[in-house]
């Protein structure tokens, strides 16, 4: 067919698989030759197509020479097609789509066009060894020579479709002719063999992406309520009658923030952050939110846990308190970060608020009564409301010393208590002329 298109009237300009056409009687017929000069304004068609995706698809069997002009002829060249010609014979030996390179090489359209238009030694090929099970040794050779000549980075160096057809006539003489079924049979099995095999890898790629967002979400949003947004079902505020809030953030960061760059400041509440993230998986507990150098954590919530939800965040706080001593700033050696902490119990409300990058919030008094605890707290100190006080009291084990009554802003006047340790294990040691610490 191309001899006859050469001979007759010039080259096809865009020869590719899909434009070779088999008919009921199992004959080839070439399609799509000559549409391009029906384009009447050619200029505005080619500057729709660049960027497109299934552009550079098609330009997959585009010659490199072609694709380093900045305006191809529409027509392309009898080289051009020959080069076309040795892409499709890669796909018929292969038989798993246009430039295939490995079953572990999948890459972008955009960047095979880019890295075959841009020159190399060797040039970028498909995918074309000599280990073919269905041909004998001596004919394989003969094919992958030919194929490789048929792509030459030369042009010139091409041979004629002639010539072509010549050498394919030649390794085809010793070979047995066979039933036109039964290698029709053969080759469709290949085929759907080849396409399960795709297909599960696919599939496998799928799975782990899936995966990896699913974790992410996870990381954003407590699993039982990314589950349910992923199945699309709408997410309901629920009630919950007892919790335990921690707030803490940073004494002097506003100072601090002055005296370093944006960077270090991201750098060091990274830091931070991924520690306490770390100490967090040890507990009951579940991080709400991260405003600059505040820190929001809540336990008993959204998986209930009974009244353990006072001990596990007061656990979690001294665990954080215990760690800042030793935190170290990388811009600042030898400067102690002053974490301030406040932890309240009650009553809260959660639920999922807004659609583009939803947020699992909490409301209630509780809530206000907790960040009160925290402002009205002083450095390197954990400071605990009466309500969770008689939590700890309850669980026991806990020591915890008066620190009196405080006046909070919309609250009045507020019994509370300073946290200093677990047992044995005391973090913020009380002090000595108080002397009322309670276990």
């Amino acid at each position: 067919g191309m001899i006859y298109l050469h001979h007759s009237f010039g080259s096809h300009g865009n020869l590719k698989s899909s434009n070779c056409m088999v008919d009921s009687r199992f004959s080839l017929k070439i399609a799509d030759f000559g549409l391009q000069s029906l384009r009447s304004n050619k200029l505005e068609y080619r500057d729709k197509e660049d960027g497109d995706y299934s552009t550079y698809r098609n330009k997959l069997w585009t010659a490199p020479e072609l694709l380093r002009l900045p305006n191809p002829p529409f027509e392309g060249t009898k080289e051009g097609d020959v080069y076309s010609f040795a892409i499709i014979c890669q796909e018929v030996i292969y038989r798993k789509g246009v430039f295939f390179l490995s079953d572990s090489d999948f890459i972008e359209p955009q960047d095979i066009v880019e890295r075959v238009r841009t020159p190399q030694n060797p040039p970028f090929r498909p995918a074309l060894v000599e280990e073919m099970s269905d041909l004998e040794p001596d004919r394989t050779a003969a094919l992958t020579a030919m194929v490789e000549l048929c792509w030459h980075e030369d042009p010139g160096a091409r041979p004629t479709f002639n010539a072509a057809k010549s050498r394919i006539s030649r390794f085809n003489k010793t070979a047995e002719s066979g039933n036109i079924l039964d290698n029709l049979l053969k080759r469709m099995e290949q085929y759907s063999n080849n396409l399960e095999s795709l297909v599960a890898k696919r599939t496998d790629q799928y799975q782990v992406e899936k995966k990896k967002a699913e974790d992410l979400l996870y990381c954003m949003l407590p699993k039982a309520v990314a589950t349910t947004l992923m199945r699309g079902e709408a997410v309901t505020a629920e009630w919950f009658d007892s919790v335990s809030i921690y707030f803490s953030d940073i004494c002097g960061f506003t100072a601090l923030s002055s005296e370093s760059t944006p960077l270090q400041v991201v750098t060091l509440l990274n830091d931070l952050y991924t520690l306490f993230d770390r100490i967090i998986e040890q507990y009951s507990c579940y991080k709400v939110e991260t405003i600059g150098d505040a820190y929001m954590v809540v336990s008993g919530l959204p998986e209930r846990n009974g009244n353990r939800h006072a001990g596990e965040i007061s656990r979690m706080a001294l665990s954080f308190l215990s760690n800042i001593y030793s935190f170290e700033i990388r811009h600042m050696p030898g400067v102690q970060l002053k974490l301030r902490i406040g932890i309240h119990s009650g009553p809260v409300c959660a639920g999922v608020v807004g659609l583009k990058m939803p947020r699992y919030c909490l409301f209630g008094d509780t809530v206000n009564t907790a960040s009160r605890m925290e402002s009205n707290g002083l450095p390197l100190k954990i400071h605990i409301s009466a309500t969770t006080h008689e939590l700890l009291t309850d669980i026991g084990n806990f020591v915890t010393t008066v620190r009196g009554e405080v006046e909070m802003k919309g609250k009045g006047k507020q019994l509370t208590y300073w946290l200093h340790g677990e047992g044995d294990k005391i973090v913020d040691p009380p002090p000595a002329a108080n002397g009322a610490a309670t276990p």
